[in-house]
């Protein structure tokens, strides 16, 4: 909930106008709408495209180290690799020092997809509507308020 409140809500409480969570939720969705096509010319779902920025940042990195990354589960993200891996995207070989260690490096056309990637953040800004400083200050409040939820710290408890 974005009001004030003590340990019992209002009774005309709206989940859809009043309730953090559905706010967050709802922007989401509307994020993947703006997403989807410019993501289809690529041949990428959102979660493939994350994939690969992470590893055009820094390739080579263990399936757990990218599912730190994306906050995925190896049950998530195992398919998603796999898939990728099938596109011709990445390779995914196991270390020789530790053969549970999954190393995933892009190959060729995964670094090219990763660089017609390069503007999708751009055309995605432009259809926010915000300018640069106000994306910049919601974006710390969301990696805040993240934080915060996945520290597990409690506080009061005043969002739906």
């Amino acid at each position: 909930m974005t009001k004030a409140s003590s340990t019992q809500p209002p009774a005309d409480l709206d989940p859809f106008e009043d309730f953090l969570c559905f706010s967050v939720y709802s922007t989401g969705l509307a994020f993947n709408r703006i997403y989807k096509p410019l993501l289809d010319r690529l041949g990428l779902t959102y979660l493939q495209y994350l994939a690969i920025l992470a590893l055009a940042r820094q390739d080579g990195q263990t399936v757990s180290e990218l599912g730190e990354k994306l906050f995925l589960e190896s049950n998530t993200l195992t398919p998603l690799l796999k898939r990728l891996e099938g596109a011709g995207l990445v390779e995914r070989r196991r270390s020789t020092e530790d053969e549970r260690v999954v190393r995933i490096t892009l190959t060729q056309e995964g670094r090219e997809t990763a660089q017609q990637a390069r503007c999708v953040p751009a055309e995605l800004m432009k259809s926010t509507g915000l300018a640069g400083e106000e994306l910049d200050v919601l974006n710390r409040a969301l990696k805040k308020l993240r934080g915060e939820l996945r520290d597990g710290r409690e506080g009061e408890q005043d969002d739906g």
